[in-house]
């Protein structure tokens, strides 16, 4: 039986681990912490449970596609409730509602501007067919040569995909007020790239927030963690917690074995899950590897964050499952991400607050807040007084927003940042969410899922195909088993 290890527990080295072992292969996983989930592991103190990375669930039916094709169902391990209203945004001149169902946000769009309701039709027309094509054609391919992407149904559609077209100006065509206008852009921002630098056919996303909807998995994100864990234990995949990988052995240009602290473990093939970056330069001989320095210096990084996991020993009045503050200059806070890096004079945020649909994850009439700022990555001096600073920041945001003290009510409280990142997970740069879904680093354009160097090393995850988040990670664990497998 062939034997491969994969390096690093999150979704994609979860999802690779159930592939090759439904192949027949032995599956190995090795993993730096002491459970699986990456940067979406689960943190339990005092009564409360805190999702420690990703917190939106969208695009069921990739969940779904992807348990099905183990005679699974989503429906065996976890229960999904669809939110409404999927989420509010904070603007401004006060909040808005963003609710379920279509119906309903053309009423919410029109109120806004006359005509809007027609355009959001139409857009959503345009965005359903790109995530059709978009998921068939496009996502599940391994990004290994340009004759992937010859596929008649993708050629006559190239137009209609808006691969060309920038994200901000395929919005304006359809919208006026700038609400709305933002509104809709909001999505892009979990690819890691200002709306000018994203391909317009990520209005798909669009679609998977307001047609597929906000879902959410009860017990948490970690629920999906569980499960697919469990899953890989049925297959028969064998998984070492506490044990990080100090070296790849070579024998010319094939892996030998990986080795941590505690054993070496023989291996066919080698899949990376961990950091893309970190497998290179500090597992791999430089005459080994397939980017240079200079090459990974010049990719543009999608944010990091600075999070806190905050627990109150009190609930909030009229607090909403996933709330956005954008109640401060977008384009400042923006510029300051990605075109001039810096830590934020005036941040927008994010607030999710899973104790108002699931009383579980906290004590009762307790509140179980997660703030997010998205700050640029590779910014330095990363130190607790700087945390701290934002901390009060946005405290003093959110007790003028809900007129009511809440610092005194802290009883819980972590921040989480780049050094953390560093040290948890071998982040490059720190960034949270991996490489920028810009045109220039899409599909073949990607950090390859198949080493240039070592002929049996492959790579999955937010830095190589498809991208970043949950779903696409999901994804590219399934490419790259395809990937050993078709070449053994």
């Amino acid at each position: 039986m062939p034997q491969v290890i994969i390096i690093g527990a999150g979704f994609a080295g979860l999802s690779a681990a159930s592939f090759m072992a439904k192949a027949g292969w032995k599956v190995t996983v090795l993993e730096k912490n002491d459970q699986p989930g990456g940067r979406a592991r689960q943190w339990k103190t005092d009564g409360f449970t805190f999702d420690m990375g990703p917190s939106w669930y969208w695009m069921p039916d990739v969940f779904e596609r992807f348990f099905n094709q183990f005679g699974k169902s989503v429906s065996d391990f976890y229960e999904l409730d669809r939110l409404d209203p999927s989420y509010q945004v904070v603007w401004p001149n006060g909040p808005m509602n963003i609710p379920a169902g279509l119906p309903a946000l053309k009423q919410l769009f029109e109120s806004i501007e006359p005509g809007a309701a027609i355009a959001l039709e139409k857009f959503m027309e345009e965005a359903a067919f790109k995530y059709k094509v978009g998921m068939e054609k496009l996502v599940h391919k391994p990004g290994q040569s340009l004759t992937e992407f010859i596929d008649w149904d993708l050629i006559r559609g190239v137009f209609k995909l808006d691969v060309f077209t920038s994200m901000r100006t395929h919005v304006h065509k359809f919208f006026h007020h700038p609400q709305l206008r933002l509104l809709m852009e909001f999505p892009v921002i979990f690819l890691g790239a200002m709306a000018e630098h994203t391909p317009a056919l990520y209005s798909l996303m669009n679609y998977a927030d307001m047609v597929g909807g906000t879902w959410y998995p009860k017990g948490g994100m970690y629920s999906i963690v569980d499960a697919m864990y469990q899953l890989a234990i049925e297959q028969g995949v064998e998984f070492r917690f506490n044990e990080e990988v100090k070296k790849i052995t070579l024998n010319q240009s094939s892996v030998t074995s990986v080795q941590t602290e505690k054993a070496a473990y023989l291996a066919d093939a080698v899949i990376g899950g961990a950091d893309y970056h970190h497998i290179e330069t500090s597992l791999l001989p430089s005459s080994h590897r397939s980017y240079s320095d200079q090459y990974w210096d010049s990719r543009v990084m999608a944010p990091s964050c600075l999070l806190y996991y905050v627990g109150l020993n009190k609930k909030l009045p009229n607090i909403h499952h996933h709330t956005l503050f954008f109640d401060t200059p977008f384009e400042a806070h923006a510029k300051e991400i990605y075109e001039d890096p810096a830590w934020p004079t005036d941040p927008l945020f994010y607030m999710s607050a899973v104790s108002v649909t699931d009383p579980g994850s906290a004590p009762p009439g307790c509140e179980n807040l997660f703030l997010l700022i998205p700050v640029a990555a590779g910014l330095k001096n990363d130190s607790d007084e700087i945390r701290d600073a934002y901390f009060n920041k946005l405290i003093d945001r959110l007790e003028k927003y809900f007129q009511e003290p809440i610092r005194d009510a802290i009883v819980i409280k972590r921040s989480f940042a780049h050094r953390d990142f560093e040290q948890d997970y071998n982040s490059f740069k720190g960034n949270a969410y991996g490489l920028a879904n810009t045109l220039k680093q899409t599909a073949i354009l990607k950090p390859s899922c198949r080493s240039k160097k070592v002929k049996n090393l492959f790579y999955t995850g937010q830095l190589t195909v498809p991208g970043p988040g949950v779903p696409p990670s999901l994804i590219s664990g399934e490419l790259v088993a395809k990937e050993v497998i078709r070449n053994f």
